[in-house]
């Protein structure tokens, strides 16, 4: 059994930051790429970045520049920093990653997500 849990959102002014962190508990073998993804009300689910258990990153379009994601492999915890922030970030964003819990097994896991509030 594998748990991810987030932590990190909240209230925020357009222009400021927040810092999500995920970690990852549980029968872990290893870990594979671990994502970022966010939904606002009334949308589909958006992937906003990604990182590869190499370090390797990718980000929509729209958060190039302004968000960072980073990962601990020692740790088992993936973050996003989140820079100028602007009310279109609104979104509950949700941790995902590829985990093995067995040398044999890959299965994606989701956490419960973390409410973003930007206000203009």
């Amino acid at each position: 059994q594998v748990q991810l849990v987030e932590s990190g959102g909240g209230l925020v002014q357009a222009g400021g930051s927040l810092r999500l962190s995920c970690a990852a508990s549980g029968n872990i073998f290893s870990i594979n790429d671990m994502r970022w993804y966010r939904q606002a009300p009334g949308k589909q689910r958006e992937l906003v970045a990604g990182i590869t258990k190499s370090g390797t990153t990718r980000y929509t379009d729209s958060v190039k520049g302004r968000f960072t994601i980073s990962r601990d492999n020692a740790k088992n915890t993936v973050a996003l920093q989140m820079n100028s922030l602007k009310p279109e970030d609104t979104a509950v964003y949700y941790c995902n990653a590829d985990v093995m819990p067995s040398a044999i097994i890959l299965y994606s896991y989701w956490g419960q997500g973390t409410q973003v509030t930007v206000s203009s």
